[in-house]
């Protein structure tokens, strides 16, 4: 076998171990976002404890943004005191205050449930699918959200109907008994960012 010859099939060899390198870095990526994204399946119910107050969150953020939070002197701040607003932002309220969320997983499609029968639904896919409450989408426009895999993370991207967003970081902790959601929350109409992190325990 002469020196050309010998190159060439050197080449060859390069060139398939690249191919085997690829395939099987990608087989890896496609069998493990499955196992990921089973992980998360269930009920869960915020933990107060571990979890930050929404409306401390919320209060910082317009601090930041340079806004002013009313004295209330002696009086108690009233539980949920920020939430409500208008209906297109509904999905802030509800991934930030309700109390319960419901995860199911059907490749490549999750759907999460939170308090009062509000579901949103979203791919990892690339495709695009909007979050519904019942018949809440009158007026015919809707939020988006999108989800990826990172790791042993579901990245969750949202795009609601007031043109804000959210970046959300789910991740598991405690043998996989507790859900910890790390949010960016951009309403339009603020600011600054709300930096929230909430922590469910698994209910069943």
């Amino acid at each position: 076998m002469n020196q050309q010859s010998i190159k060439g099939f050197l080449l060859r060899i390069c060139v398939l171990l690249m191919g085997v390198s690829i395939f099987s870095f990608a087989a890896a990526q496609e069998n493990s976002a499955p196992a990921i994204g089973s992980l998360i399946v269930g009920n869960w119910v915020i933990n107060e404890e571990l979890s930050d107050n929404t409306d401390d969150r919320v209060e910082a953020a317009i601090k930041e943004a340079g806004g002013k939070i009313k004295r209330r002197w002696f009086r108690k701040r009233e539980e949920d005191f920020y939430r409500g607003g208008p209906a297109e932002q509904e999905l802030y309220d509800r991934i930030s205050y309700d109390d319960v969320l419901r995860i199911a997983y059907d490749e490549p499609e999750f759907r999460f449930e939170y308090a009062d029968n509000y579901v949103r639904v979203f791919h990892t896919d690339g495709r695009r699918r909007s979050s519904a409450a019942n018949d809440f989408y009158n007026s015919g426009s809707q939020d988006f959200s999108f989800g990826n895999f990172d790791n042993n993370s579901l990245l969750v991207e949202a795009r609601p109907r007031d043109d804000g967003f959210t970046l959300e970081t789910y991740t598991l902790q405690a043998g996989g008994n507790q859900l910890v959601v790390k949010m960016q929350i951009q309403p339009n109409s603020f600011g600054a960012a709300i930096i929230l992190t909430r922590v469910y325990d698994r209910a069943d």
